[in-house]
């Protein structure tokens, strides 16, 4: 891609408004479906609208790197050749009596339901197994997808520079150092002997088979959570973490979470009584972890998910995009968003997710950007407000009447509901 903007540059410099949008829009068209034309115009419009001409060219670049970001997008929809089926145990003895043989079984005590794994064929065709199987028990009583993989998304490069610490960045309330939140995590392995975590309660269980898992953005979303370092404390230093270890990895595809993994973490951290579970990946849909979602929902647990660093074009990226997850985007210290940050109607609330201040993996502490930097500020403020307001929805109808709105009146496709403000 930067060969090819390099050149038109050079040959099609624009130099007027107008000039960037045919620009643009006929860079979008050799893209393809990857970007929509009318989108583009959209955004060029309201940079136009919003910019000093001087600004303009810095403001296209950025709008470019957002077209590009949306690129690698399809690298989060991979899918692994297993396919998976989840129901509860009278469906399973049904599917058994019809002849369904399934490799590996696992009870999800917390969820209610079987989770099976079976190995695809060459010659597998999802949709006719997916019909086969909701021919004989109905369709409505058991899910059939593929073991999507997720991943924490492409957000800024980590700096080892200061960064912003988060306490810095919202006013909070005098109570919530002394709090012990009881808080869910899915994400990477956290880094334990950090000296942010001296003090820290942490309990974790991993659901890969690798020995020596990644451990980067876990410990960087737990350290802003509950860090207990004097120089770097996170936001509620007392709170109680359980960290579901999701993330393996491998040369060919980096750093990777299964549809298993994510599935398996819900159901433990459920019966670890969680009031919030803080999810920082980002992939495709999958009709198995929606409905864990809801499952997890309906036993009064709160999801709330990075909405996701594909840039202002990107589809929506889920879990987020689930209506029983709460969606978060990132602003910077301006109330500004985060240039990377999908947007769309999913978006429910605004967080800082800019330059954060984090303790990294193996020593020390970095900055680094992303929507899912974001979730934990939102996540420990509805983890506070769960002690007063037990039902997610009541919780929530309070988190969002609490916001500062920053966009567009009302809720938009940018900040959702508007930025967080502590209660």
């Amino acid at each position: 891609m930067s060969s090819m903007r390099g050149p038109l540059q050079a040959k099609y410099s624009p130099t007027t408004m107008e000039g960037w949008l045919l620009w643009v829009l006929c860079l979008a068209v050799m893209m393809g479906s990857l970007v929509r034309a009318q989108e583009v115009e959209d955004q060029v419009a309201e940079i136009v609208s919003e910019a000093t001409e001087e600004r303009i060219e810095q403001a296209m670049e950025d709008l470019l790197d957002d077209i590009e970001s949306r690129i690698s997008e399809d690298s989060l929809r991979i899918q692994t050749d297993h396919w998976l089926v989840m129901a509860e145990a009278d469906v399973f003895l049904q599917l058994e009596e019809e002849g369904y043989l399934f490799d590996r079984v696992s009870e999800l005590e917390g969820l209610g339901f079987l989770l099976a794994e079976v190995a695809a064929p060459a010659s597998f065709d999802l949709s006719a197994t997916r019909a086969g199987i909701y021919e004989v028990i109905g369709g409505d009583r058991a899910d059939v997808d593929l073991n999507h993989l997720y991943t924490a998304g492409v957000p800024a490069k980590a700096s080892e520079l200061a960064g912003l610490p988060p306490r810095a960045l919202l006013t909070l309330p005098n109570d919530l150092s002394d709090l012990t939140l009881r808080i869910g995590i899915i994400d990477s392995s956290v880094d334990q002997a950090h000296v942010a975590f001296s003090q820290s309660s942490i309990t974790t269980r991993r659901f890969v088979d690798n020995e020596t898992p990644p451990d980067f953005h876990g410990t960087a979303i737990a350290s802003i959570i509950a860090s207990n370092d004097p120089s770097a404390l996170g936001l509620a230093p007392r709170a109680e973490l359980f960290a579901a270890e999701v993330f393996d990895q491998t040369a060919e595809q980096g750093e990777f979470a299964s549809t298993v993994s994510l599935i398996k973490a819900l159901n433990w951290l459920v019966t670890q009584e969680v009031s919030v579970v803080n999810i920082s990946l980002a992939g495709p849909p999958n009709r198995l972890l929606e409905t864990a979602l809801a499952r997890v929902r309906e036993r009064g647990v709160l999801a709330i998910a990075a909405a996701g660093n594909g840039g202002p074009m990107a589809q929506p990226m889920y879990p987020a995009a689930y209506p029983q997850v709460v969606a978060v985007t990132a602003t910077d210290e301006r109330g500004r968003a985060f240039r990377l940050a999908n947007r769309g109607e999913y978006v429910d609330i605004a967080a800082p997710g800019v330059n954060i201040r984090h303790a990294q993996a193996g020593g020390g502490y970095a900055a680094s950007s992303g929507t899912s930097y974001a979730v934990p500020f939102v996540t420990v403020a509805a983890a506070r407000l769960m002690q007063s307001n037990s039902e997610p929805s009541a919780m929530l109808d309070a988190l969002y009447a609490g916001t500062l709105d920053i966009g567009a009146p009302g809720r938009d496709q940018i900040y959702g509901y508007g930025q967080l403000q502590f209660q």
